[in-house]
């Protein structure tokens, strides 16, 4: 009984130091403002996957409500917002509208393709540097290490000279060159898992490398690898646009979000602010949006 008592009381001074914590922080409210910080941090994400949602079904229906993004109006160049056109035009004539939507295709295209592609190299790897005698994971590793000392940008302008400036092009060299990071996290994973008697039963009993990977591994790693393959996806959306941009990516007639910014880098000399602005913003809200 005393034990009890005790235990009681100690309990009832956890809860008094945590009441005085949480009003500390969140004022005199106490609990109430405490409750309503974690309502609100909650919604963030609700209103970030709608905001991605939106982005993303508005980008796969454009063909069903948009213009012909190609178009090229020359009577109506570098026209601003209006109700003819809803974004303006750019200095071809092209319907700003039309081209949001069907250039965040082109982006989100590049950006899922790269991401499959950075996480089949990433699994194959790093599930076989686990797997692999110490010296060689190590040999691995290191690899690994020196590739991601290397400028990612600079190592997709060496690969994409192979590839070509195109669509597929891009996707590869983002793809052959964004998945080193998450190669160390899935052999960090693998080996977490290797320790396990199931993998070394399997082994044993004649599994082979793809088999112990798909019924035992993959699984175990694979809320990460999902996770991080949506961070890829941004991550390749920025880096296509910033290569566009700077005028070394996808053409301009290929239009993409990255395209649109390289087009409109005199936007503002020639107060044609709306060009730059509108692509420039539908980036950051997708930024914005995507899992952090």
């Amino acid at each position: 009984m005393p034990f009890n008592r005790s235990s009681d009381d100690s309990s009832k001074h956890d809860c008094r130091a945590s009441e005085r914590k949480i009003k500390s922080i969140y004022g005199a409210g106490g609990k109430m403002s405490f409750e309503k910080h974690i309502t609100k941090r909650k919604k963030v994400p609700f209103l970030s996957f709608v905001l991605l949602g939106i982005l993303i079904m508005g980008c796969v229906f454009a063909p069903f409500f948009c213009k012909d993004a190609s178009y090229m109006d020359l009577m109506n160049c570098s026209r601003a917002p209006g109700r003819e056109f809803f974004f303006g035009t750019d200095t071809m004539g092209r319907d700003l509208f039309s081209c949001i939507w069907h250039g965040g295709r082109v982006s989100l295209t590049i950006g899922f393709l790269s991401a499959a592609i950075s996480a089949v190299i990433a699994v194959l790897y790093g599930t076989a540097s686990a797997l692999s005698p110490a010296w060689l994971d190590r040999l691995l590793m290191r690899l690994v290490d020196v590739l991601l000392s290397v400028p990612s940008l600079l190592l997709v302008l060496f690969v994409q000279a192979v590839f070509g400036k195109n669509i597929i092009g891009m996707s590869a060299a983002i793809g052959l060159c964004g998945w080193f990071s998450m190669a160390k996290i899935v052999r960090t994973q693998a080996k977490t898992v290797k320790e396990s008697g199931f993998v070394t039963a399997s082994q044993c009993m004649g599994g082979g490398f793809f088999h112990v990977l798909y019924w035992h591994l993959a699984p175990n790693f694979l809320p990460s690898i999902l996770f991080m393959i949506i961070m890829s996806v941004r991550t390749a959306i920025a880096e296509e646009s910033t290569l566009s941009f700077l005028g070394l990516g996808l053409p301009i007639e290929t239009i993409s979000w990255g395209s649109m910014l390289a087009l409109a880098q005199n936007a503002f000399v020639m107060r044609a602010w709306w060009m730059i602005l509108i692509p420039g913003l539908f980036l950051i809200l997708l930024f914005y949006a995507s899992p952090r």
